[in-house]
């Protein structure tokens, strides 16, 4: 059996200093709980304005005449451009393929031994034997046909979606300047 003593006279020194510590403590921090109520009350929060809302232009989207953006071939680029229209890109590139098309002049034209006819392109102040088959410009222009005032050809262009499109174009002969 456990006896429990308790002295009257221990708790009460124990609550006796307990009162007086608080009361001493009581006035010495009021300054700054006056000076923490006075900046609370001037304390205003800033929030900036939200900006205002773009509205954008509704667009309708069929993906009937679109087609699906997701496909396999338009998503991985081994497979992107593996249409019939793809360019050789491991040919061996002809002198002309290294201008721009806009660059190069159809000067001339002339007829070979056999018989077909040959176009004469200026690059810069080069002048080079164009025949059908040949490559020019940087588009992979293939020519197609030559004849008396023009050059006909067909580049590959390769679209958003990566795959290769053929543009028809023509080379016009330049009509040489007069020297004086």
């Amino acid at each position: 059996m456990l006896k429990c003593h308790s002295s009257f006279g221990g708790g009460l020194a124990v609550l006796t200093l307990a009162l007086l510590l608080s009361a001493c403590g009581a006035d010495e921090h009021q300054d700054i709980k006056n000076w923490m109520q006075a900046e609370q009350a001037n304390m205003r929060g800033r929030v900036p304005p939200l900006p205002q809302l773009k509205t954008f232009a509704v667009v309708d989207f069929d993906s009937a005449t679109v087609g699906d953006p997701f496909l396999a071939s338009k998503l991985d680029p081994e497979k992107r451009g593996a249409g019939a229209n793809r360019p050789d890109t491991n040919r061996r590139r002809e002198p002309l393929e290294a201008y721009p098309l806009e660059s190069l002049k159809l000067v001339g034209m002339m007829i070979s031994k056999d018989g077909k006819p040959v176009a004469l392109v200026q690059a810069d102040k080069t002048i080079y034997q164009i025949r059908t088959g040949n490559y020019i410009g940087q588009n992979f222009g293939l020519v197609t046909k030559i004849s008396e005032t023009e050059l006909a050809l067909k580049e590959l262009i390769e679209d958003a979606n990566g795959d290769w499109v053929e543009r028809m174009g023509t080379m016009q002969l330049q009509e040489q300047e007069a020297k004086r």
